[in-house]
């Protein structure tokens, strides 16, 4: 195996034995070979597209494959054989309908050259071998091979986003088309300037695709209120919900009310509190524990069923107590855990086995007390727009300071709870995704009546930090968004992260300071690139960092 896509990449490197995440050899395998199965499939994709005779068939299976390569969401390899094989058909499928198509428009055979990836047919007991041979090292040059992986890694992302959205019933067809030009991209020979330029255009369409999950979710859920969100536990026994999908929380609601089971949400689906659908139901109690990497404590501590809907899943330690009371939906997998079936046609899923299971558990242990504060997306936000401009003329708010993206378990992210606690008290961070807990608990006031912690939501609401970032732009009268008092301090762990870095750099944010590393991804040629198109640069102190930011650098 080889495996960088994430920022515990071994020696910031690459994983070769074992993912540092925990991802097996094998698993790491399987999943590069159904990208390589994916990257068939769009090559007669993006050629259909082209020709007019757009095949729409395989978006949904290319959007949930992708998604389930990202870190931390899928570990059952039978899976990944099973997806791979269904690839090979739709392959099988869409080759067919490229080679009549041709015909039809050009009066003859197509008799053009094919990658491998589009004609490869092997049976599922050469699926080991195959894998080995079409990882990433098979591109051998390291800038070739940085720019296609940054792209596939940056599309992972925004399939993630794209997922969530289509499951509420919102696609747009050229966000998709761009993913079968991106994927077949990577099995062509094309220019530096070529493949810088589609990894921009990856930017522009995780742009596009953010703002498609927020009215997603903001038609169907309304938009997020600022809201109090209980830190404690009730008296119930509960049902913990983490990820990030809103379609799994409404229907774990509707099915819970009335049970005498509690809800609780962990991790990313902590802003599912701010939005106002879900806040009519008395049993949704509010957020159990932290971030993603406390979960093997926090899962053992909650006693009840465990609802996994996305990323990210850790492997159970030997010694866990609930793997019993795991369960999985969506692309997520683990192997001894209960699987949730994707819901029917005009249907909902069938949480009944939680709730029973729920029923003869013992109320949540109570990790902590309290509450915290979130729900500050553009909406919102925007509603505040004249008090915020007020504080920033009259020198109330010296600066903003956008902390979004991942949190991880390295030491070396106690590096953002620093830079929180030091920040000048004329600051106010901004922020969305994980990132958030490592300072969403501290006291740290407000100015004027505003948080000086403002939380837009999950990772892909880091589109809200956009909006607002462009309306103050357009408030001030700048030309540049760059001359805004905002500097960006990102943490990113995974893929989505990504996608929402090449977004910022889409919209020509310069100056942005990455975190705890820059990524293994990066060859030093393309990294030398980013930094002198877009001044990316690796976080440093908290001292230097708090003295640049602040006298906008």
């Amino acid at each position: 195996m080889f495996c960088f896509q994430c920022q515990e990449t071994a020696k910031n490197t690459g994983c070769t034995v074992k993912g540092m995440c925990g991802k097996p050899e094998e698993t790491a395998n399987l999943q590069d070979l159904l990208i390589f199965v994916l990257k068939g499939i769009a090559v007669y994709g993006e050629q259909l597209d082209q020709m007019g005779a757009a095949d729409r068939d395989n978006d949904d299976f290319i959007v949930e494959s992708l998604f389930a390569t990202i870190t931390n969401a899928a570990w059952d390899d039978a899976r990944f054989s099973e997806a791979i094989q269904e690839g090979l058909r739709r392959r099988d499928r869409i080759r067919a309908k490229f080679l009549e198509t041709y015909k039809a428009k050009n009066g003859r055979d197509f008799d053009g050259a094919l990658p491998d990836a589009a004609t490869w047919n092997g049976a599922a007991d050469t699926f080991a071998e195959k894998a080995k041979a079409v990882g990433i090292l098979a591109t051998g040059n390291e800038d070739v091979r940085s720019l296609r992986e940054m792209l596939t890694i940056g599309l992972k992302g925004i399939a993630a986003y794209a997922d969530h959205a289509a499951i509420l019933g919102f696609r747009k067809p050229e966000i998709n088309a761009f993913m079968h030009t991106a994927l077949a991209s990577t099995t062509r020979d094309l220019s530096a300037d070529e493949m810088v330029g589609l990894v921009m255009k990856a930017g522009e369409t995780a742009v596009a695709t953010m703002a498609l999950l927020d009215e997603a979710n903001t038609t169907t859920y309304g938009h997020p209120e600022i809201s109090e969100v209980n830190i404690g536990v009730g008296a119930n026994p509960g049902i913990l919900i983490s990820g990030h999908d809103l379609k799994d929380m409404e229907e774990l609601l509707q099915q819970t009310e009335g049970t005498g089971v509690d809800v609780y949400t962990h991790g990313e689906m902590l802003p599912a509190n701010y939005y106002p659908a879900f806040k009519k139901y008395n049993h949704f109690v509010g957020n159990y524990g932290g971030s993603w990497w406390h979960q093997n404590k926090e899962f053992e501590a909650f006693n009840g069923p465990l609802l996994l809907t996305t990323n990210c899943l850790v492997p159970l330690r030997k010694d866990n107590t609930y793997l019993d009371r795991l369960y999985t939906t969506n692309v997520v997998g683990y192997v001894g855990a209960t699987h949730i079936p994707n819901r029917p046609a005009g249907g909902s899923k069938d949480f009944s086995a939680l709730i029973a299971q729920a029923k003869q558990c013992p109320p949540p242990t109570e990790l902590e007390s309290g509450a915290i504060v979130g729900g500050f997306a553009h909406n919102q936000v925007l509603a505040l727009a004249d008090k915020v401009v007020d504080a920033v003329k009259s020198g109330a708010i010296k600066r903003f300071v956008v902390m979004a993206g991942c949190d991880g378990r390295q030491k070396t992210r106690a590096y953002y709870t620093e830079v929180a606690e030091k920040l000048p008290e004329d600051t106010v961070i901004l922020t969305a995704g994980c990132a958030k807990y490592r300072y969403n608990k501290l006291q740290l006031g407000d100015i004027g009546g505003i948080p000086r912690v403002l939380d837009a939501g999950q990772c892909n609401d880091s589109y809200s930090l956009a909006v607002i970032a462009l309306k103050l732009k357009e408030v001030f009268g700048l030309d540049d968004i760059n001359d805004l008092p905002i500097s960006y301090d990102i943490a990113w762990y995974e893929q989505k992260a990504v996608a929402v870095l090449l977004a910022l750099l889409a919209l020509g944010v310069k100056g942005i300071r990455l975190g705890p590393t820059l990524p293994g991804f990066l060859s030093p040629g393309v990294a030398k690139v980013l930094v002198e198109k877009f001044d990316i640069k690796p976080i440093d102190t908290v001292e230097n960092d708090i003295a640049a930011m602040m006298a906008g650098r």
